[in-house]
């Protein structure tokens, strides 16, 4: 029976894995939760999976959960918040595995310590090893444990990796559907709008990573992980648009053997296959071969989308870069969507935070959290200088 923590179990990465749980009732149970404010959600998760330890984001709605759970009778409940409570969640002596699922960089100190006190952890948070893969590695290294990724291209390349040694590995290619823009002209995108940005050709997600999408940053993020995951510099690592969507990641061996992934677009697969590694368990989740068609492939066009180039000479240069990168990328995707500034706007942004920012060596998550606070309030102020205000811009010292 392996026991699992979940960083993020109202989140859809959260709920998919309950949902993997519940189907395999003889392999899995939930120890432990971690959830944000939506604590309606939380009390029935708690109800039904009566975790050891549950934490949420504030202490007045963790006064009300223990209150809640009291009058149901499952008073035994710790009831924990803040980002204390989401470490203590984490690193529950009763927990096999971590599941991280936290958006955003408030999931990275406690997926940190999980690694540090020896979990297996599977990965869903990108800024996990965005802004702080080079610690990561290195401390799961340390531990001997792996960091297995529930992304859905990591987790085929890494599913195509047991197809060889990495010494016999020549490249990694990342696929990406395109986005909406695809086929725009760059002309138009002075003028693109905040809907026509949010309209995903193949997926429905959350507005920063549909934007993201749009701009290829998301995939410019995924390269720095793939970099990360499996210590390969980014030259490496090819971006390559596919936009069926159908193969997920293929790497490619120094023979010119290349093997593709493809599978449903559920993400309870790679949940599934990052909970039960290194077996492979049967499950009903099934690709229809019959109805593959076509595919088609191209290389993306940096000159449209500078996000990839940045993301690549993020990746490059490590360090507080990376960092720069997320957080600049966050405020100005956050300033498009509140009509503040042009679609155009946002590399423009990134490239400048990530050039007043010292590449640097980062030497704790205390650090890496500093940096991007410090990269955030650059990048509020460069959103303001557009918007003429009169705050000045100073670099990060």
């Amino acid at each position: 029976m392996k026991r699992i923590a979940i960083l993020g179990s109202t989140g859809s990465i959260g709920q998919s894995t309950l949902s993997v749980v519940e189907s395999y009732p003889d392999r899995f149970q939930v120890a432990t939760l971690a959830a944000g404010n939506n604590t309606d959600a939380v009390f029935e998760q708690t109800v039904r999976w009566k975790p050891r330890v549950v934490s949420v984001a504030q202490e007045a709605d963790a006064a009300a959960l223990r209150t809640k759970l009291r009058n149901a009778g499952l008073g035994e409940i710790e009831v924990v918040n803040g980002a204390a409570g989401t470490v203590r969640v984490a690193t529950h002596s009763e927990v096999d595995f971590v599941v991280s699922a936290i958006v955003g960089v408030s999931g990275l100190e406690a997926t940190y310590e999980a690694v540090k006190a020896g979990k297996s952890v599977g990965l869903a948070n990108k800024e996990c090893l965005v802004v702080a893969g080079e610690l990561m590695t290195a401390e799961a290294r340390r531990q001997g444990k792996p960091l297995l990724p529930i992304d859905s291209e990591h987790n085929a390349v890494h599913q195509c990796l047991r197809g060889g040694r990495m010494e016999e590995v020549e490249r990694i290619w990342l696929t990406a559907s395109g986005g909406p823009f695809l086929k725009t002209p760059k002309s138009e995108f002075a003028s693109i709008t905040v809907q026509q940005a949010l309209n995903h050709p193949t997926w429905k997600m959350g507005k920063r990573i549909t934007i993201d999408s749009a701009t290829l940053m998301n995939k410019g993020f995924e390269v720095i992980e793939a970099c990360r995951l499996f210590h390969l510099p980014p030259s490496h690592v090819q971006v390559i648009v596919h936009p069926q969507s159908t193969i997920h990641s293929m790497v490619e061996f120094v023979d010119g053997s290349i093997l593709a992934q493809f599978s449903v677009t559920d993400m309870r697969l790679p949940i599934l296959y990052a909970l039960t590694y290194p077996e492979r368990v049967p499950s009903d989740l099934r690709f229809p071969v019959m109805d593959l068609r076509h595919l088609d492939f191209c290389p993306p066009d940096m000159s449209k989308f500078p996000c990839l180039g940045l993301a690549y000479e993020a990746a490059q240069a490590g360090g507080a870069k990376t960092i720069a990168l997320n957080a600049a990328d966050e405020v100005a995707v956050a300033a498009f969507l509140a009509e503040q500034i042009g679609f155009e706007e946002i590399p423009r942004i990134i490239a400048d935070v990530m050039a007043a920012t010292p590449a640097g060596k980062l030497e704790s998550i205390k650090k890496v959290l500093q940096l991007d606070g410090e990269a955030r309030r650059l990048a509020g102020e460069m959103v303001n200088q557009r918007n003429r205000s009169a705050s000045p811009v100073r670099a990060i010292p």
